[in-house]
């Protein structure tokens, strides 16, 4: 596993944008296609805090194993070091927000 501080060339998504951007906290917009993916992986110090605003999206867990289903308006946190993996889970583009913070971001992947 290494980590890395750019993510933005290990996965596809149609758009990302950045709204914040500061030690220790940053807010990404991501869209994804119905067959995109954010794979799985683990941030060392970071929570990463999901917002719907378009279509639905699926966060799986591991440590506990779990599979959350949100749609626009819904948030779920998922705890530093614990591997989770984001998919489309509609059949149009999913628009969401991820809060990070409070940490160093790093992007852990995982098998």
């Amino acid at each position: 596993m290494r980590a890395v501080e750019d993510s933005s060339r290990i996965y596809q998504a149609e758009r990302r944008s950045y709204y914040a951007a500061r030690p220790g906290f940053r807010i990404a917009e991501i869209q994804i296609s119905p067959t995109q993916i954010v794979p799985w992986h683990f941030h060392n110090e970071v929570q990463d805090t999901f917002y719907v605003i378009v279509g639905t999206i699926r966060v799986f867990t591991r440590d506990p194993e779990g599979a959350i289903l949100l749609a626009p308006g819904e948030t779920y946190s998922v705890r530093p070091r614990q591997p989770h993996l984001v998919t489309n889970a509609g059949g149009t583009s999913a628009t969401f927000l991820v809060l990070q913070g409070k940490g160093d971001y790093d992007f852990v992947s995982v098998v």
